[in-house]
């Protein structure tokens, strides 16, 4: 959870075209070259060369009815090749999919990564009405359950530098935004075991997580039963505490942790 400095050997044409990557990924409808030059800075005869690269690579395509260049199939097979390589997503999967059948409610898997919270796996809830996320999405660490508990298991340094960093930005009005109240709560995550995204990141939207713990006794992931309010009600919140726990020591187990 620290910014990144950029490095002596940085080759500009490869950071150049990871930025268009990226801006492509992010863009619900694609981006033409007029688009992707100004909002990186570039020239349009250099966006049009590396977009040419990227699209010779199958990185990205143009789409032939408006010319906007959008994610090509190459990013689809390397993200899933990256996903399935991740240990902790292969050793837990088998329960995320016995917590969904249990509770009804979609999991979640995530880690930390550059401050934020990136989903890593997910078991869709059969529910018609449900929380909308997506593999490979990032959410904000400090109003989100799987956020929370990881950063709760942080060293005090850690917690410091992550709030000085990126503060606590408001995201509904439940979202705990002074610092001193902040610390306690993760205190308190970290003594109890597990944490609650009492409608602090979407409106409408509970969650319950927990820690997952390597051999090392590192948290190195959580999971979280995600669900709206209208089903995860103070009333069922005990139910899933208690699962939550009992997964969590389960997960860790699976992950060489004997504490």
């Amino acid at each position: 959870m620290s910014n990144k400095r950029k490095p002596d050997q940085l080759v500009q044409s490869l950071d150049r075209a990871l930025n268009i990557l990226e801006k492509i990924v992010k863009s619900d409808d694609g981006l033409g070259v007029t688009e992707l030059s100004n909002s990186l800075g570039l020239h349009k005869s250099t966006t049009y060369r590396l977009l040419a690269t990227l699209a010779y690579r199958e990185y990205v395509k143009q789409d032939s009815k408006n010319d906007k260049y959008k994610v090509g199939i190459k990013l689809f097979e390397l993200g899933n090749l990256a996903l399935n390589k991740l240990e902790v997503r292969n050793e837990v999967r088998p329960f995320l999919e016995e917590l969904m059948a249990k509770t009804g409610e979609t999991i979640h898997l995530g880690v930390i990564d550059d401050s934020e919270v990136v989903y890593i796996d997910k078991v869709e809830s059969p529910q018609t009405i449900r929380m909308y996320s997506e593999v490979g999405k990032r959410a904000p660490v400090h109003c989100t359950g799987l956020g929370k508990v990881l950063l709760a298991y942080s060293s005090l340094e850690v917690i410091d530098k992550f709030i000085e960093e990126n503060g606590l930005p408001a995201y509904t009005n439940n979202t705990i935004t002074e610092v001193d109240i902040f610390k306690k709560h993760l205190d308190k995550i970290r003594r109890q075991g597990f944490a609650i995204d009492n409608v602090e990141h979407e409106e409408g939207i509970r969650c319950i997580a927990g820690p997952i713990f390597n051999y090392k006794g590192n948290a190195v992931a959580s999971f979280s039963i995600s669900g709206p309010t209208m089903r995860v009600t103070e009333d069922k919140i005990s139910d899933f505490v208690e699962l939550v726990r009992a997964y969590s020591k389960k997960m860790s187990r699976a992950l060489g942790f004997i504490g």
